[in-house]
């Protein structure tokens, strides 16, 4: 059953329910031990934290700093501002100092909660450039002060302003005077073009959220769910919070590196993703298929076609699928496609909401085919998330994402841009009044600046309106879903489709580079370094006959007709990846100027 109460008080509510259940399992920095929590202790360390918090002298509404990955004192710290009616302001761990210092600057934050020693460096280098800046507390304890830095504390230090609730009944008095119209959080999103903004998020949306979505989405009290994505993510914190709304248990994944491990190691029911990471699953399922001897290949490509044929043509549209069908799809359940979930941690797999980026169809069905529930869906941060997903008890189609979630209005608009309206919709962005004007439509309806439309209930996209691509032969690219059907490639690490006024479509090609020696290894191709690589005509030749090959379904104007192999990887550090590591065209339109040009050069 869903406790649906105000963020203030939801831990303590559910500790009431639950009291010594496991609800948190972790590790500390650097550790390999897995610890838990429960819900009356979850309850315990918010109180102290909320008690700490108005002995720093925290104000109603006033904003908060979290600078840090995935951590149990990330929760602690929300829950805890949440309960004295204060705002959080959750910072990706990956921010640059000149983002850290925008946002800072642009929220008036005084204290800000920082994770390890990376966030703190950071945050020690811009403090004289935040005249608001005043204190900064650190999660991890073996993180490195600076000598002489006044304004530094760690967290167990900072736990002691709380104890024994000094506060308790100012903190009581907070939670009485409660209201869905606070503000809950600002969100600054990452953006490809532009400074960030910051998006409101109120209670009040958390709460039709979290009832829309308890309708829908049917994780539970026996769920173990992976906090996988930044908590700073607004799809992991809205999905994340539902989760403990339903009383399921949460694990939480500081290092994102380290995930597969964690899944090993944890045996998660659930978890949200962004299509990348199934995209990496299949790959390197499809990879071990290729080195099988030729009798397993020929079985799991059999397995493979009953399972798409069962899942896709039968499962996914609400029929009953024949019984041979049905006998030969759970024989393969039982041995090849468990084997696969076993090998990922997720014996016990019951769904797994993806969204974010486009999703590919070849990818979509590969989970579903091995007995993976793959839900995908659509939002935004100014929708707190969820706009639309797949139903489990519903039919649903491979390249939709999803139905509309309960009192959601969604309305196509010019040039079939989706407009939403509705409870879970933001009030607009920070201090930015001329913005949130562009935003908003007189009938209130936001502005998502994507395409699509809807079929039968469901809701399908075709491309953000502001990254569609115009050929100067008068032709429309949708870059991201050409740029998904080649990120299933082993040999492709990441791509950058080319084609604004261009005659024709071309792409930069970071390689998978470790996949591209094994295959030079294995066909003598000698090297001196990876721009050698990437410029051999033999890995030309071979890249080219498998992108072919992927394009197939493609029209012959949208398809990739020259690339550039990049020795080096698109990162954040360059300006070229955003937090959530969507890539920015306009940077790499600059930074590779001189390849794209070569690629237009005529023969």
């Amino acid at each position: 059953m869903q406790t649906n109460c105000h963020l203030s008080v939801l831990i303590h509510q559910q500790a009431k329910n639950y009291g010594d259940k496991t609800v948190l399992n972790y590790r500390d920095f650097g550790s390999l031990k897995w610890k838990t929590v429960s819900w009356n202790e979850f309850s315990a360390q918010v109180k102290v934290v909320s008690n700490a918090l108005l002995n720093m002298g925290v104000k109603v509404q006033e904003n908060l700093g979290v600078f840090a990955q995935n951590t149990v004192q990330y929760l602690y710290t929300d829950f805890g501002a949440f309960g004295i009616r204060a705002v959080t302001v959750p910072l990706y761990a990956t921010s640059s100092e000149h983002q850290l210092q925008y946002v800072i600057g642009d929220a008036q934050i005084r204290f800000l909660f920082v994770g390890e020693q990376e966030q703190y460096d950071k945050a020690h280098r811009i403090l004289p450039l935040c005249p608001t800046l005043e204190k900064i507390i650190i999660f991890d304890r073996s993180v490195r002060i600076a000598q002489g830095d006044p304004s530094a504390m760690y967290f167990d230090d900072f736990l002691k302003l709380g104890e024994n609730l000094p506060r308790q009944s100012e903190v009581e008095t907070l939670w009485s005077q409660a209201s869905n119209d606070d503000i809950a959080n600002i969100l600054y999103t990452s953006g490809t073009t532009g400074d960030s903004k910051g998006v409101i998020l109120t209670y009040g949306q958390y709460y039709a959220a979290f009832e829309a979505n308890g309708r829908c989405v049917p994780v539970g009290e026996k769920d173990r769910v992976m906090v996988f994505l930044p908590i700073t993510h607004v799809f992991e914190r809205g999905w994340m919070i539902l989760c403990l709304t339903l009383g399921a248990q949460l694990i939480i994944n500081t290092y994102p590196k380290e995930i597969q491990q964690s899944m090993r190691e944890t045996h998660p029911t659930c978890m949200c993703a962004v299509p990348r990471f199934w995209e990496k699953v299949y790959i390197g399922v499809k990879s071990k298929i290729e080195k099988a001897g030729p009798v397993q290949r020929s079985l799991f490509k059999r397995a493979l076609a009953v399972g798409r044929k069962y899942q896709i043509e039968y499962q996914s549209r609400g029929r009953r699928a024949p019984l041979p069908l049905k006998l030969e799809y759970e024989a393969f359940d039982k041995t090849l496609f468990s084997l696969v979930r076993k090998q990922l941690g997720l014996e016990n797999a019951h769904f797994f909401p993806t969204a974010g980026s486009y999703v590919s169809d070849e990818v979509e069905e590969f989970v579903h085919s091995i007995g993976i529930f793959m839900m995908v869906g659509y939002g935004l941060t100014e929708s707190l998330a969820t706009v639309s997903c797949d139903h489990m008890d519903k039919p649903y189609t491979v390249g939709s994402v999803g139905r509309p979630i309960h009192s959601i209005e969604i309305k196509i608009g010019e040039n079939d841009e989706i407009l939403l309206k509705g409870p879970t919709i933001t009030r607009g962005y920070y201090k930015r009044d001329a913005l949130n004007a562009q935003a908003f439509d007189p009938d209130g309806f936001f502005h998502t600046g994507d395409a699509g439309y809807l079929k039968d209930g469901e809701l399908f996209l075709k491309e953000r309106i502001k990254e569609l691509f115009k050929t100067s032969n008068g032709k429309y690219i949708a870059p991201q879903m050409i740029e998904s059907k080649i990120l299933v490639d082993k040999f492709v690490e990441q791509v950058a489709v080319i084609a604004d006024q261009r005659k024709f479509v071309s792409a930069l090609i970071v390689p998978a580079f470790a996949e591209l020696e094994e295959y030079a290894k294995d066909n003598d191709i000698a090297y001196e370094s990876m721009e050698d690589l990437c410029k051999n005509p033999t890995i030309i030749k071979m890249l080219t006959e498998r992108l072919d090959t992927l394009q197939q379904q493609l029209a012959s104007y949208e398809k990739i007709k020259r690339f550039t192999l990049l020795p080096k990887p698109f990162t954040m550090e360059a300006g070229e990846l955003t937090n959530t590591l969507k890539i920015k065209r306009s940077v790499l339109n600059k930074h590779y100027a001189a390849e794209i040009e070569e690629m237009y050069v005529e023969n």
